[in-house]
């Protein structure tokens, strides 16, 4: 990807779908398929906390159950929040999540609450995001 700036904006835009009446916490995901479709997700909170869906999950489940983008390549992946001047980085169901549909050599980028175009943004790999981990071919 070139330039990322499309993806990193459609995740801050994101947040604005989040259901957080709780925490208002607000979270946003993106991912870029390689058809150039953008999904985006956010996180949804529930009055009883472990029903709660994070962003990257409710992105990778609108992208697993909609027959347009059945069998296309997630590219990359961006998340964002309100945190002003840090990245928020997906918890560790949410990497296990995105271990099982996307490739280990996948940027994920983490713009921050306050990021504006043309500034810098951390970037990971998935296998930088979960190193050793276990996937699919271990049942094999």
């Amino acid at each position: 990807m070139t330039d990322g700036t499309p993806l990193l904006e459609a995740a801050s835009q994101a947040k604005e779908l989040s259901y957080s009446p709780y925490s208002t916490f607000r979270v946003g995901c993106a991912a870029l398929l390689e058809d150039g479709t953008i999904v985006q997700g956010a996180n949804i909170e529930n009055a009883s906390y472990s029903v709660a869906v994070c962003a990257e999950r409710s992105t990778l489940l609108r992208i697993k159950l909609d027959t347009r983008w059945r069998g296309q390549r997630i590219l990359a992946m961006a998340v964002s929040s309100d945190i002003p001047n840090a990245p928020c980085t997906p918890c560790g169901v949410c990497r296990q999540a995105m271990r099982e549909f996307c490739e280990m050599s996948m940027p994920v980028y983490f713009p921050t609450g306050q990021w504006r175009p043309g500034e810098q943004v951390l970037s990971l790999t998935l296998e930088q995001l979960l190193p050793s981990s276990f996937g699919p071919e271990a049942l094999c």
